[in-house]
């Protein structure tokens, strides 16, 4: 069961480490340990996609800014507790990093999810008639656990999105992008955050085999 969970979340990334691993946390003796990777976007902008590891995956000196690395792994959300609130956090946990800079400008973005939709997709069209649609998906994780992950669809993809219930399995294929946006705290300051999400660039229903009732 737990080699099938591991195939319903699957990232491979390509990129540039911008910034050196600092301590994440500590579990029963193992540190992990989170960077940035910046990879590059075919319109030529930069995604900046946070990635958490365990010290024994690799040697933390080996991962200097400027190293590209090629690395497959899964998109996880946890939740962080801020101001009384808790904060959805979404990251990349890596299970195999390998440095590869023999590589450089073979840039890759490419994510697979299979999840169930958690509630109604919102469609929309913007100003300039672009249609649009989020929905949140749960991907099941081994020991009980889900991985909540939000998605942006575009086009006829979006319209597709109408048709989703709640509950219904789906299959998701894309990219993970960061999006900068601009929030106003309690004290009336405007704070820069980063938002991520997948961009999809094709999904599709998982029609449920019916189990055959014995006479």
């Amino acid at each position: 069961m737990t080699n099938l969970l591991m195939e319903n979340n699957k990232v491979l990334l390509f990129g540039k480490v911008v910034e050196e691993p600092k301590l994440s946390h500590e579990v029963y003796g193992e540190k992990f340990y989170q960077f940035n990777l910046e990879v590059k976007r075919l319109s030529g902008s930069l995604d900046i996609i946070p990635v958490l590891f365990s010290e024994r995956l690799l040697m933390l000196d080996s991962l200097k800014i400027g190293t590209l690395v090629r690395l497959n792994g899964q998109f996880r959300s946890y939740n962080n507790p801020e101001s009384g609130h808790s904060k959805l956090v979404l990251m990349v946990f890596a299970r195999e990093i390998i440095l590869d800079d023999a590589a450089e400008g073979e840039d890759q973005n490419e994510i697979y999810l299979e999840g169930f939709v958690c509630k109604k997709p919102n469609y929309r069209q913007t100003p300039f008639g672009r249609e649009i649609s989020d929905l949140l998906i749960a991907v099941n994780r081994a020991y009980n656990k889900s991985d909540y992950i939000p998605c942006i669809a575009w086009g006829r993809n979006a319209k597709y999105c109408e048709s989703f219930a709640v509950g219904e399995k789906i299959k998701v294929y894309g990219r993970i992008q960061s999006r900068e946006y601009e929030k106003k705290s309690t004290d009336g300051n405007v704070e820069k955050k980063v938002a991520y999400e997948v961009s999809v660039s094709k999904l599709e229903k998982i029609e449920e085999e019916e189990v055959p009732v014995e006479e």
